[in-house]
């Protein structure tokens, strides 16, 4: 766009110079026809002058915004070649690789929400043998699962930055060789043994998805190998669809044996208030039954005994004999009252 622009303001130049060439060569207008013509030019020019030092400043701006951005990706290439070659280095190692399998599987079990001593265990010994899974999932009724991480990583890469096809396929067989040689080590180490309560299965965790990928691409038969010989193998994806499900079968085992207790103590609690109640019923009869004996006690003998003090009271009020001091009736003068006043209506009735 600039280039245009540049182009269109150096032939309108010409074209001002052409005319005021054509000008001069007709020469009867004289030097005063001239003067206007010459600054007009003059100020066309200045202008043209201006706008070009402005898109030369203008492109120097872009240029060095261009050369400090190509700066700043060169420097993050630099970096990530680094970070990517100490990486490439690292997992070089052996054991370094196999510490990285595993704490992709620990994430996964984060992620599930498995906490280790209560979900699993890490790097136990089975007992009765010396064989160490990576992982032992617990599970209900004293069942467990084991896992290990395997990580063929040298042949896949090799097999990856291969020249040629010749090349790729020697290192893919070696590749599959490698992750053959991983499975029979699973199999022959007692991760499934029945008689130490174990799953008939065992899982091996291979902690990435390209590879996992690339095995099922190259070597479908060693998928229906492994499980036939009762291996499972699992990238990350599915390790964590395979931990979910077994996460959601110990919360129903957790569910059925709380719910199981709850109603074996509902049983117990039935049985208690059944001989609740039958003591209840035999006590209540029992209070009826002194209810009716205390009522029998107010009622009937009550009246009966009332009657003879009853005469007792109007034979001395007929000999006219007071009631001794020391008898005490001040001391309870309701009682005496009382006690009058029902004898008094006992002489009455008679």
């Amino acid at each position: 766009m600039e280039s245009v622009v540049i182009i269109i303001l150096v032939v309108l130049a010409l074209v001002l110079t052409g005319a005021l060439v054509a000008a001069i060569r007709r020469g009867s207008a004289g030097r005063e026809s001239l003067d206007p013509h010459v600054l007009e030019l003059k100020s066309e020019l200045d202008k043209v002058t201006n706008l070009v030092r402005e898109l030369e400043k203008d492109r120097e701006n872009k240029f060095g915004e261009l050369t400090s951005q190509l700066k700043s990706v060169g420097e993050h290439t630099t970096a990530l070649a680094t970070t990517t070659g100490q990486l490439k280095e690292a997992l070089a190692n052996t054991r370094v690789r196999g510490q990285w399998g595993e704490r992709m599987a620990e994430d996964v079990l984060r992620l599930v929400g498995f906490v280790q001593g209560v979900n699993y265990e890490k790097q136990t010994t089975l007992e009765g043998s010396g064989s160490r899974p990576d992982f032992t999932f617990l599970l209900p009724k004293d069942l467990t699962l084991n896992m290990d991480v395997k990580f063929p990583l040298d042949n896949y890469l090799k097999c990856v930055e291969a020249r040629d096809a010749e090349e790729e396929n020697r290192y893919r067989q070696q590749f599959v060789r490698d992750v053959r040689a991983r499975l029979k080590e699973v199999v022959t180490r007692d991760y499934i043994d029945p008689g130490r309560k174990t799953l008939d299965y065992v899982l091996v965790f291979i902690p990435n998805e390209q590879i996992y990928q690339y095995i099922h691409e190259h070597d479908s038969a060693l998928i229906d190998d492994a499980l036939t010989s009762k291996v499972v193998l699992c990238s990350p994806v599915s390790l964590f669809a395979i931990l979910v499900v077994i996460r959601q079968a110990v919360d129903n085992f957790s569910v059925e044996q709380s719910s199981n207790e709850i109603i074996s103590e509902l049983g117990k609690f039935e049985d208690q208030w059944d001989r609740f109640i039958k003591q209840m019923d035999t006590l209540g009869k029992r209070i009826d039954d002194a209810q009716k004996d205390f009522g029998n006690l107010v009622g009937t003998r009550r009246r009966a005994l009332e009657r003879p003090l009853g005469r007792i009271h109007a034979i001395r009020q007929q000999r006219g004999l007071a009631i001794p001091e020391d008898t005490g009736r001040e001391d309870f003068p309701e009682l005496s009252e009382a006690f009058v006043e029902s004898t008094e209506s006992v002489s009455d009735d008679q």
